[in-house]
């Protein structure tokens, strides 16, 4: 029975993305939504984005640089700064080489 135990809370622990550093994958994924959606959707000039647009280490390169726009706005000048590790989380959770890929439809 203990063996059992340990098992699943080792495949548990699997099974959870790794967060970027603190942020909230639920709160991300809504503030996503909320914000970044309006101009990051097909036939938009913003184009699509969604978490699988980039890799866990292109996103968080885009969010190291802090840049927006091609680097032309600055990105807490789009969203609020408390928010930006929480998308951050999210769209990283969930790239496309991420142990659990997903669009942000849903």
């Amino acid at each position: 029975m203990r063996n059992t135990l340990k098992l699943l809370a080792v495949l548990t622990a699997l099974a959870v993305p790794l967060a970027a550093d603190g942020g909230s994958d639920t709160k991300g994924k809504y503030f996503f939504k909320k914000s970044c959606k309006s101009c990051h959707v097909a036939g938009t000039e913003g184009k699509e984005v969604t978490p699988l647009s980039k890799t866990q280490a292109q996103w968080k390169a885009y969010f190291a640089a802090g840049k927006h726009k091609k680097g032309s706005e600055k990105l807490d000048s789009i969203v609020k700064p408390e928010q930006i590790k929480d998308i951050q989380t999210f769209l990283t959770n969930h790239a496309s080489d991420s142990p659990q890929p997903m669009t942000c439809g849903g």
